[in-house]
């Protein structure tokens, strides 16, 4: 058995070291996530598996959360990947404030700070409205329900330290930190910048020609 084994080993290394090795890197450096919600719409859709860069922000020990360095921190406009304990998933959301910002809402209108930012008014249906958001110098795109929801509104809080205020750009129908609460820096697992492919569920998951490689 012994020496089937010491056989099976020595055929087999080279395929099994190329597996750890790509476990270490998926875990360590960069992997991808899928996108299965609706709530960072119209930046990501629904079906895109977007890349997760794991050293955005911290060199960590494989296969834990224990940080070995910080690179840098997370800052405002970031899209981040994080596993939320609150909500019991991991999530992809947009950072609006930042440790130590005070954020406010009202009528689907950011205030940092106690600063309004600017919007500037998109395309429109019966159900839908998209805006441009300068996020202090960071423009992108917002969806709003044309008639607002209970997440429309927000009294003003201040981020804790080590911590982070997170929001999907579908303003009224994501659950982020007008739901859950502020992130933790040590539950964020990354950044994303790119979109891989996207799967198109509406089209018997063919893929998305126009979403390969994206950028957001």
């Amino acid at each position: 058995m012994k020496t089937y084994l010491i056989k099976w080993w020595h055929s087999n290394r080279s395929f099994l070291i190329f597996i750890l090795l790509m476990c270490v890197f998926r875990n360590a450096c960069a992997d991808w996530n899928q996108v299965p919600t609706g709530s960072m719409l119209p930046t990501i859709q629904i079906g895109d598996r977007v890349l997760v860069n794991k050293l955005a922000y911290d060199v960590k020990l494989p296969f834990t959360t224990v940080s070995l360095y910080k690179i840098a921190d997370p800052v405002r406009g970031d899209i981040i990947i994080f596993n939320s304990k609150t909500a019991d998933t991991r999530l992809i959301k947009r950072v609006i404030g930042e440790p130590g910002d005070t954020i406010e809402l009202r009528n689907n209108i950011v205030y940092i700070n106690g600063r309004k930012l600017s919007y500037k008014n998109g395309s429109a249906t019966k159900k839908v409205q998209y805006q441009l958001e300068n996020l202090l110098g960071i423009e992108h795109a917002v969806q709003l329900n044309t008639h607002g929801s209970s997440l429309s509104n927000m009294r003003s809080v201040t981020v804790p330290k080590a911590h982070y205020f997170v929001m999907g750009d579908n303003r009224n129908n994501s659950a982020d930190s007008r739901v859950i609460g502020f992130v933790p820096r040590d539950e964020i697992i990354g950044k994303s910048e790119t979109v891989v492919i996207s799967l198109d569920y509406d089209n018997y998951y063919l893929p998305r020609s126009d979403r390969v490689f994206y950028p957001l």
